[in-house]
């Protein structure tokens, strides 16, 4: 298990953990961001700030501080 901010590009896993807490958290768990989910990597801007994520057909953008409080397990 790892954090997300720890993936590269192109790299998919499951969430096991949602470290995101109060609206921004509740609106990440309405688009299906929640345990057992597979989250693939889109894009990381060149600072890594922010990371773009595929979850359920959406595509969504997450600041670096709150993808350091999402663990995943990297899917091989």
């Amino acid at each position: 298990m790892t954090r997300l901010t720890e993936l590269k590009s192109g790299q998919k896993a499951r969430i096991v953990h949602m470290g995101v807490k109060g609206p921004a958290g509740q609106r990440y768990r309405e688009m299906g961001m929640i345990r057992g989910e597979t989250v693939e990597i889109v894009r990381i801007a060149p600072l890594g700030d922010p990371i773009e994520i595929e979850v359920k057909g959406y595509n969504l953008s997450l600041r670096k501080e709150e993808a350091e409080l999402i663990i995943v397990e990297v899917m091989k």
